[in-house]
């Protein structure tokens, strides 16, 4: 029951949605804990052993499944570019306040450029921090929908983090081949995730 409303799934049985049902129809069909199930408000459909009503009214328990879906190479690409995006324009904003008390020309060329190696500097330090939070995201990933997990999907320490960033040092060499190892891993890690024993994973679309 949610707000006294009982709330109507939809199953998908032998690959195609069907309903929506009741949940006291549910025991009429033939529903196993990895039967896809989805109801009102939900974006995406879950697995029947991941709803606490269903598990009470069918006797499924819990199961912990590691992660299926992973982010490809060009979202990651796509999210590390929006980052860096976002990192550069606070800089600049900063440079330019600067401005207000430096007033010859070399001084203000000399101001943006000494500041730009801490550009990288920030990103490691904001992508490590951000990926072991709570959204396990920065705003790059959050956006796309993709997030940093380890090998189960849960959350990652953050020394972890702190170690896996560091470690992309590893995939630029040589000639990014770290990065485009994962064209030929099958959860698409690159070195440093690897090392790290950590995912980069999606939320599932059907």
């Amino acid at each position: 029951m949610e707000n006294g409303v009982n709330p109507e799934y939809t199953v998908v049985i032998n690959g195609k949605p069907t309903g929506p049902y009741p949940l006291d129809l549910l025991k009429t069909l033939s529903i196993l804990p990895g039967t896809f199930v989805r109801k009102p408000g939900m974006d995406d459909y879950k697995e029947a052993h991941e709803f606490p009503e269903l598990r009470e009214l069918l006797g499924f328990t819990y199961r912990k499944t590691a992660p299926q879906y992973f982010a490809s190479f060009d979202q990651r690409l796509l999210a590390s570019v929006i980052d860096y995006f976002l990192i550069t324009i606070g800089y600049a904003v900063l440079v330019l306040l600067s401005f207000i008390f430096v007033s010859e020309k070399t001084e203000r060329i000399a101001a943006i450029v000494i500041g730009l190696p801490l550009i990288p500097l920030a990103k490691f330090f904001y992508g490590s921090i951000a990926e072991a939070g709570v959204k396990q995201a920065t705003l790059g990933k959050a956006l796309l929908n993709i997030r940093v997990t380890d090998l189960e999907g849960n959350r990652i320490s953050l020394g972890n983090s702190y170690g896996r960033n560091a470690a992309k040092a590893l995939s630029v060499l040589p000639v990014f081949f770290g990065y485009l190892y994962s064209f030929l891993n099958r959860k698409q890690q690159c070195f440093h995730d690897l090392i790290a024993e950590t995912l980069v994973i999606k939320d599932r679309l059907i």
